[in-house]
């Protein structure tokens, strides 16, 4: 199961209803963008020590997912898939859901625009 920003946001928040959606998870991965994403919103938090204390101390809890050769090939049919459809998504959350098609993986998120994504599972909560 791959987390999407806002669910790694929730995850870190210790939201309840997230928490049950992926209990019985093997293995939680993260894309390297959303990492990156999270990393430029905390920045700017006033809790940013915080933040990065649960960083360094938890991150060793999921997988990290790079960005590879074969992964380019996912994000340029899903951008071109979603370009004849007239639903252009995020670059960024194009990278994402590259990620998810690659590693067969479902998405945890919020962003309903992952649905667009022809064989792509999003998991709301």
């Amino acid at each position: 199961m791959i987390l999407d920003t806002n669910a790694l946001s929730a995850f870190v928040a210790q939201d309840a209803a997230l928490l049950r959606v992926i209990r019985h998870t093997p293995e939680l991965t993260l894309p390297v963008i959303v990492l990156g994403e999270y990393r430029f919103g905390i920045s700017q938090s006033r809790h940013r020590a915080d933040y990065e204390a649960w960083l360094d101390r938890d991150l060793n809890l999921f997988s990290v997912l790079s960005i590879v050769e074969e992964t380019t090939r996912h994000y340029a049919a899903i951008r071109l898939e979603l370009k004849r459809k007239g639903w252009p998504v995020p670059a960024n959350d194009a990278w994402i859901a590259a990620l998810a098609r690659q590693h067969r993986l479902a998405i945890v998120s919020r962003d309903t625009h992952f649905d667009a994504v022809h064989d792509l599972e999003r998991i709301d909560w």
